[in-house]
């Protein structure tokens, strides 16, 4: 039986028109009058394994806004239109061969209250605490989703944000923080996926990460270490700055991994090159791609997303 929150929001047991507007209101009023409507969706929604019959994973990333990260390109606030933000991730996900999302509560729980994540794959991002371009950026907390809220909305994996800064003896704590999450989901036979990377600040403040063939490959090494066990873990790692050293960076771990799509500017099909071979490489499973799928340049979100498909 559905509820009296999903009847007030139009879900008709095949979710929402990839095209049709979000109704703001009528989410706030759900979440006002009957907030168990989410645990309710949770509830209802229909599962599948992590990986389909094609062996291949194709994730869209909407969790940088709970980072602050609200850019894309030149526009600073892109994303901070929720409506907007939702209507493309229902698109996105309506495309064949689109696996799932990956995103925090917030967004999760709109799209389950949409009735978006039917036999999708679902993502829940844990640690967000590393506030883009705040003095303590480097110190991502887990401050999203513990393994115990995945377990019981009965999501699929898990993801972190794993930076290590040789100069910051405050790594060591994100690294720890991160061995008891990957113990923590294992014990509940949660995959979870390690984003890591080497990370320095900048004469001006800034944090970067290093894409060097070395940076990458010391990353991998050291995340692929973490924990008691590894069996759950996957590995979400960026194309290098060279994409010819991608064959010999991969051979740093036998753990399954997807490419980070990141922002790709105006050179999207620079972006699709890269992608395309390192999609070659025998532990590359897939694809988890954000911003540059959900606003490209051109605005055609379901050309950017069905391109990006089809170099799985």
């Amino acid at each position: 039986m559905r509820s009296a929150a999903a009847t007030s929001i139009g879900i008709d047991g095949s979710g929402i028109s990839p095209l049709a507007p979000v109704d703001l209101a009528a989410l706030a009023t759900t979440r006002a009058r009957h907030p168990e409507a989410i645990a309710e969706a949770a509830a209802r929604r229909t599962r599948r394994p992590l990986l389909g019959d094609s062996g291949r994973l194709m994730i869209v990333a909407a969790d940088h806004p709970a980072r602050g990260a609200l850019g894309v390109g030149n526009r600073r606030l892109a994303m901070a239109n929720r409506a907007d933000l939702l209507e493309r991730l229902c698109l996105a996900l309506s495309r064949p061969g689109v696996d799932g999302v990956l995103a925090t509560a917030d967004i999760l729980d709109d799209l389950l209250l949409l009735g978006a994540l039917d036999g999708k794959v679902v993502m829940g991002s844990m640690n967000r605490g590393g506030i883009s371009g705040a003095r303590f950026e480097l110190d991502d907390r887990f401050t999203g989703h513990r393994p115990q809220d995945i377990a019981r909305l009965g999501f699929d994996a898990g993801k972190l944000l794993l930076r290590i800064d040789y100069d910051d003896p405050g790594s060591l704590d994100t690294m720890e923080s991160t061995a008891h999450a990957i113990d923590a989901m294992a014990e509940r036979r949660l995959p979870l996926f390690v984003e890591p990377f080497i990370s320095r600040r900048g004469p001006d403040g800034k944090v970067r990460n290093d894409l060097s063939a070395e940076a990458v490959t010391r990353s991998i090494a050291i995340a692929s270490g973490l924990g008691g066990s590894s069996a759950y873990t996957w590995l979400k790692v960026p194309v290098t700055e060279n994409p010819d050293d991608m064959a010999e960076v991969m051979q740093t771990s036998t753990l399954p991994a997807v490419l980070l799509g990141g922002e790709v500017g105006d050179d999207q099909e620079g972006a699709y090159e890269k992608w395309r071979g390192a999609l070659q490489l025998p532990t590359v499973q897939g694809l988890v791609v954000g911003r540059s799928l959900l606003y490209p340049a051109d605005g055609d979100v379901s050309a950017a997303v069905d391109t990006a498909v089809g170099l799985l």
